[in-house]
């Protein structure tokens, strides 16, 4: 090879090492800009979205009366009629559907769900330190279905990604601030801000959002926290919580990949513990030592005086084909390891699922919009297998019937 050539590769390289950093930012607003345009079209921001409406079959369901009662209610209070969609049939809101549950719970307090004098706030942790195991998936289903029962839910979103938070329209790149996410809460060095002030509404009607952003990182990376445990960021995260509890039936938090300092903090503030677990070897495999770090870490708080409360431990199977018997394999020895503290229900690998996150929604948003009768009736049937289960741990730790 000519020298001149040699020289030409040579400029190439150091012009293309040089100016890496300029493509990767050009890369950046590129893929930033088309993911605007497809939210767009597909999931429009927080600002317009809009909870779908419910048949009076549906919003029967949900309120746990008859079809026949809840038009007789209608009948006999104005107030309580919903609006009539193009066919004539009537189509309720949420908030609708929740106007009747406190108009029941006036002779029977039992319709109404919200906590009562003496039930402690409920601080659901789902948490796994490895992706992909279906932790956004269960805290976004878990956190409507609950508000869909007439609780308040406070959905926390600790993954620096933000999953959780583009599921309930927000754009953390857009949308969030400095200070803006469970850090701002927990910072101490003049930049903080009260829990009350960075929460935010969603679209869905009884659940409210502290959203994600890459500025949670900063609690892994130095900044003005201490990981001291439990005077530091660690204890911060239930006073944090503590601060809105009055608002809140049930806090939510999806907890990031990792047992970093906010993860630990939502442990030890966690009332329940959520521990999400996809059915493959390769999963299981890493899972004994993460089980260990987070064992010996909720040990070290509370010899340090943490105040631990936990009401239970649920490991939940996700992404589950009950067909495969490698799966129904590996269940079987969680079930046999850990017994009552696997769930008996599990969340399905379903395409009905999976095609409403793509559009940016939960199944329970999304309807039957994409999927047959059948698939979509089926995933369903078996989320809300899970989150009943889950709602029943709450209930029992309320020390409530069933």
């Amino acid at each position: 090879m000519s020298k001149a050539a040699e020289s030409r590769i040579a400029g190439r390289r150091s012009s293309s090492a040089a100016s890496f950093d300029a493509v990767i930012a050009a890369h950046a607003d590129a893929l930033s800009r088309q993911i605007d345009e497809v939210r767009e079209r597909l999931g429009p921001p927080a600002a317009r979205r809009e909870l779908r409406r419910f048949a009076t079959g549906e919003a029967a369901r949900l309120i746990g009366i008859t079809d026949a009662y809840l038009r007789q209610l209608i009948l006999s209070d104005e107030e309580l009629e919903p609006e009539k969609g193009p066919a004539g049939r009537r189509l309720f809101t949420l908030a609708q559907i929740n106007d009747v549950r406190r108009h029941l719970a006036r002779t029977r307090p039992g319709y109404l769900r919200h906590r009562r004098a003496g039930e402690h706030l409920q601080v659901l942790a789902v948490t796994n330190v490895k992706g992909r195991s279906g932790k956004t998936t269960v805290a976004a289903h878990l956190a409507q279905y609950l508000a869909l029962q007439g609780y308040r839910v406070l959905a926390v979103d600790l993954d620096p990604q933000a999953a959780l938070s583009g599921l309930f329209g927000c754009r953390p790149e857009l949308d969030v601030g400095v200070s803006q996410t469970l850090y701002g809460a927990v910072r101490r060095d003049g930049a903080e801000r009260p829990l009350g002030e960075i929460v935010r509404p969603t679209h869905f009607p009884g659940i409210d959002l502290v959203p994600g952003h890459l500025e949670l990182m900063a609690c892994e990376h130095g900044g003005p926290l201490s990981a001291a445990m439990p005077e530091g960021a660690v204890g911060r995260v239930a006073e944090a919580l503590a601060g809105v509890s009055a608002r809140y039936d049930v806090v939510v938090v999806d907890c990031a990949p990792q047992l970093g300092v906010l993860t630990l903090g939502a442990l030890c503030a966690a009332t329940g513990i959520l521990v999400t677990v996809q059915p493959q070897m390769l999963d299981l495999a890493g899972m004994s030592g993460s089980l260990r770090m987070t064992a010996d870490l909720l040990g070290a708080v509370r010899e340090a005086g943490g105040d631990l409360r936990h009401d239970f431990l649920r490991y939940l199977v996700t992404r589950y084909e009950p067909n495969d018997g490698p799966q129904t394999q590996i269940v079987g020895l969680l079930r046999a390891l850990f017994g009552e503290q696997v769930m008996t229900h599990a969340v399905p690998l379903a395409c009905a699922i999976a095609q409403a996150g793509a559009s940016g929604r939960t199944l329970y948003e999304a309807g039957r919009e994409g999927a047959t009768r059948q698939a979509y009736d089926r995933a369903v049937e078996a989320l809300d297998a899970v989150n009943a289960e889950i709602a029943g741990e709450i209930t029992r730790a309320w020390g409530r019937a069933a």
